[in-house]
């Protein structure tokens, strides 16, 4: 009787580890990706400004202002997309 009641209690075992989701999804990796190609574009819009500004003497305020301001809100957004995904999960369990 114990045995088999040893062998039932390790199958449910398997069982919930097999059930559990994965902690790493693909659209966890988007968001790092996209992170990532932020702060690239950022660095690359950069020292682009910075050459120009070398070779003009003069800088596209209005240019910059606007690049970073969409850079900024596009960060933004993702993570309060983040933060309410974290909120209903605490919520749902």
């Amino acid at each position: 009787m114990d045995e088999k009641l040893e062998l039932l209690e390790k199958e449910l075992n398997d069982l919930k580890k097999s059930r559990q989701p994965k902690t790493r999804s693909k659209k966890k990796d988007f968001s790092k990706k996209i992170v990532i190609a932020v702060i690239i574009m950022n660095i690359a819009f950069t020292i682009a400004i910075m050459y120009l500004f070398l070779k003009t003497s003069s800088e596209p305020q209005t240019l910059i202002a606007s690049w970073f301001g969409f850079t900024t809100v596009e960060l933004w957004n993702m993570a309060k997309i983040k933060q309410s995904k974290i909120k209903q999960t605490k919520e749902n369990e």
